[in-house]
């Protein structure tokens, strides 16, 4: 240690002499100052100043962020998550400009933050909040942080010159369909930094909005639309005021086409009666294809409208026994006393004609005891009804699985109905499988989709997502449709669809119907569990008998109902390749083939806390594009 003072101090006296010799010939005085200020450095007694911190944080105090959570009363989760994304519009601008994603060193990191503070307080925030809600060293270079990553060519290195993230964030971020493109590119190159470095996988979520953010989009950090998009910053009341002053704009120029266009009323008119015409002419078209395929093929009947009606009593309220995001189901006695069950088709001006005779084709080619069949359909077009679309099946008097799930007491569903129901659910699946001719994936399996009928029989219901595939072959699609939750994780993420993306949520329902539970649960801390989570948890350690529900577990074979389980959670693996096929998993349920032990599942890919808080921040305020990268990111890495 003496000997590095010594050497440091045998540094500054040479440096000092050298500095010396340039001012010989300069007046006395000056060299006597001069000579004092040498002195003073070589001794220690003058330091150098304080380094300074890179990035202008004067946006603090002029961008339109929404500041109410850390006033009082102060929301500390929120507060934080919304001060980290302010703080990230100066971390993106100094990336832009210095290539680096992180701050030099510890001294700079906490002048940026005292910079921060500062301008905290300027709007009368409490400049405290800023160490509680993250230390100085979080923003500082270490090369451990995320894959190794330092500055923008480590990231092209290891990333790629053109990654998705390049083609997807780089344009105006205020519109949701723009916002969640870019957001799904975010969890693809997240998905891949973190398959690099499982550890850090939240400091390479954040690598990858500053990246989007600073380098990406054209309109850099500071735009409003960049930053509540990419960030996650929730805005103030003054910017939606601003949209709202330009809409009154628009409005009034819209005021003032409309009254030259007034002038053209009857020419108008005549055009939307030709057009009408038209239609007309078009939708009987339709009506007289859709019926020229289904009759022949399936037998079905083509209702007339006024049969439904009569059937439905007008389509009452009192008659409707089920509600989707895809239409509505009514109860209905048709003239011979048949009971059926009604679909009206939602949707119709998004979906069109060409869907409607899709999902028509779609179930005309099943016939299956254990499929919903169907009975017939419905089209009318004209100016009385309006356009509307009819599907009609057979009546299942004892609902969905998901209503007899709910169902408490006595009545509750017994151990071999159960069976029973997993047994029929996968055979149907299985005729989906393999006995079509192409295959038809359902991407729609869950417990509000399997009918029961009189004598409790399970038939899979509900085709309006199905899809036809390549036999043996993989499908990519970038329209993903399914419901939250038994969506498939390659599915979900990257549009990957194969038979087993059916396989995993049949392995959901598995679990569900084992257990009791829900396939998304609140623990006591209010956040949402995955019923995969759980399940995963209690066979880890061995106490498989605790996800059986209470009411079934003295009614049949303990090792039985243990392979059922085992089951649903092999079916619902996150890795495709390690889920069976359901032929494979109708053998393991009937006992004529072992279940393979279970393997290891991968860590979530937002399993710490700074991502899940992020999430939470952001669809409680409400404020911000429900699709930002990082809400979406932490639901998706949720299944």
């Amino acid at each position: 240690m003496s000997s590095t003072k010594t050497l440091s101090k045998v540094l500054r006296i040479g440096v000092c002499g050298c500095i010396a010799s340039q001012f010989s010939q300069m007046d006395n005085q000056v060299i006597l100052m001069m000579s004092f200020f040498i002195i003073l450095i070589a001794s220690g007694a003058v330091t150098a100043a304080p380094s300074s911190c890179p990035i202008d944080l004067s946006y603090v105090e002029t961008f339109p962020w929404d500041s109410s959570t850390c006033r009082d009363p102060i929301d500390t989760q929120h507060c934080c998550q919304t001060l980290l994304s302010l703080f990230g519009i100066g971390l993106a601008q100094h990336l832009k400009e210095t290539s680096l994603f992180q701050l030099p060193n510890d001294n700079t990191s906490s002048t940026c933050l005292s910079d921060f503070k500062t301008n905290l307080a300027a709007l009368k925030i409490q400049p405290s909040l800023v160490p509680s809600c993250f230390p100085s060293t979080q923003f500082v270079t270490n090369t451990s942080s995320c894959a190794g990553i330092v500055n923008v060519n480590d990231w092209r290195d290891k990333v790629g010159v053109l990654s998705p993230l390049d083609t997807s964030c780089n344009g105006d971020m205020r519109g949701q369909t723009q916002c969640s493109i870019c957001a799904d590119a975010g969890l693809k190159v997240t998905s891949q930094l973190s398959g690099m470095d499982p550890n850090n996988s939240t400091r390479c979520f954040y690598f990858s909005i500053l990246y989007a953010a600073g380098i990406v989009n054209e309109f850099g950090p500071t735009d409003i639309g960049t930053a509540s998009c990419i960030l996650g910053l929730p805005l103030s009341n003054a910017a939606s005021s601003n949209k709202k002053q330009v809409l009154k704009i628009v409005v009034g120029l819209i005021g003032a086409v409309v009254g030259v266009v007034l002038g053209f009323v009857l020419i108008i008119m005549y055009r939307k009666w030709d057009k009408r015409r038209k239609e007309n002419n078009f939708h009987r078209s339709i009506e007289n294809s859709v019926r020229a395929s289904v009759l022949p093929n399936a037998g079905a009947k083509w209702f007339h409208i006024s049969e439904l009606e009569r059937a439905t009593g007008k389509f009452s309220q009192k008659n409707m026994i089920g509600q989707g995001g895809d239409g509505v189901v009514y109860k209905g006695t048709l003239s011979d006393g048949t009971v059926v069950a009604v679909k009206e088709i939602f949707g119709l001006e998004t979906k069109g004609d060409e869907e409607f005779c899709y999902e028509v084709e779609i179930i005309s080619k099943i016939k299956h005891r254990n499929l919903v069949a169907l009975r017939g359909c419905c089209v009318t077009s004209d100016n009385s009804k309006g356009k509307r679309r009819f599907l009609v099946y057979d009546y299942m008097p004892n609902g969905s699985l998901s209503y007899q799930l709910s169902i408490a007491g006595a009545n509750r569903l017994t151990w071999p109905q159960r069976k029973n129901i997993i047994l029929d659910v996968a055979k149907g699946l299985a005729y989906l499988h393999y006995e079509i001719k192409p295959p038809i994936y359902h991407r729609d399996i869950k417990a509000t989709n399997i009918l029961l009928d009189s004598k409790m029989k399970a038939k899979v219901a509900d085709f309006g997502l199905a899809k036809q595939g390549n036999e043996g072959q993989s499908h990519l699609t970038t329209r993903v449709a399914g419901t939250y939750g038994y969506l498939a994780p390659e599915y979900a993420l990257y549009g990957q669809l194969t038979d087993k993306s059916d396989v995993y949520s049949f392995g959901i329902v598995i679990l569900e119907i084992m257990s009791g539970r829900k396939v998304l649960d609140s623990n006591m801390n209010s956040s949402v569990v995955l019923i995969t989570d759980w399940a995963w948890t209690h066979a880890k350690s061995g106490k498989i008998e605790e996800i059986l529900d209470q009411s079934i577990r003295e009614q049949g074979p303990e090792k039985i109902m243990e392979r059922f389980v085992l089951v649903g959670i092999l079916c619902a693996h996150a890795m495709v390749a390690l889920r069976p096929t359901i032929a494979e998993a109708l053998k393991m349920l009937e006992g004529d083939i072992d279940i393979p032990e279970l393997p290891d599942r991968p860590v979530p890919l937002g399993h710490e806390s700074f991502q899940s808080s992020l999430l939470s921040g952001l669809q409680r305020s409400g404020r911000s594009t429900p699709y930002t990268m990082s809400s979406y990111s932490t639901s998706m890495s949720t299944i």
